[in-house]
């Protein structure tokens, strides 16, 4: 009997030893936990610093989704352009493009503020169909090199920011 006495003492002691420590252990987070939230200084800390440059770069292609879904949405309403230039005196291709970069690029513009997946699909799908409209159909937009150079270069940076993003976190 004595000898499963001091087993459960010991067993008991381990126990008390263990909780011990973990209070300690939660007292210490709890207390590094405060102080960071009282500490007005940034953590310097490297971490996910292209993933942060990558959601920096996705909200500004956010705002500027909306001003160019802004800008289309004035275009079929008729709040730019002249009266030769009205909505209702353009070719049929020209309306549907229209139309479907004023409902894309506000619909991108969301996904990319949020950083979602699907938002970035989104914003990847409306720059390869302005660049194709620009470079196969000419007639619509007019066929502007500049437009597709930019549109080509956001796509790059893109990339290279997924790229370097995708590098800094371990599979």
């Amino acid at each position: 009997m004595s000898e499963i006495s001091s087993r459960d003492a010991a067993r008991d002691s381990a126990n008390a030893r263990d909780a011990a420590r973990d209070n300690a252990r939660d007292n210490a987070r709890d207390n590094a936990m405060s102080v960071a939230a009282i500490s007005s200084e940034r953590p310097e800390s490297d971490d996910n610093v292209w993933t942060r440059r990558l959601v920096l770069f996705l909200r500004v292609m956010a705002l500027l989704s909306i001003l160019k879904g802004l800008y289309h949405w004035a275009q079929v309403t008729g709040f730019v352009g002249g009266e030769d230039e009205a909505f209702e005196n353009q070719s049929m291709a020209w309306q549907a493009s229209t139309i479907y970069f004023a409902v894309i690029e506000l619909v991108a513009a969301v996904g990319l503020w949020l950083a979602t997946p699907w938002g970035a699909v989104v914003w990847l799908t409306t720059v390869v169909s302005m660049a194709v409209i620009e470079l196969m159909f000419p007639g619509i937009y007019g066929g502007s090199l500049v437009v597709v150079g930019v549109e080509v270069f956001m796509l790059a940076a893109y990339l290279a920011l997924a790229w370097m993003a995708a590098r800094e976190r371990p599979p």
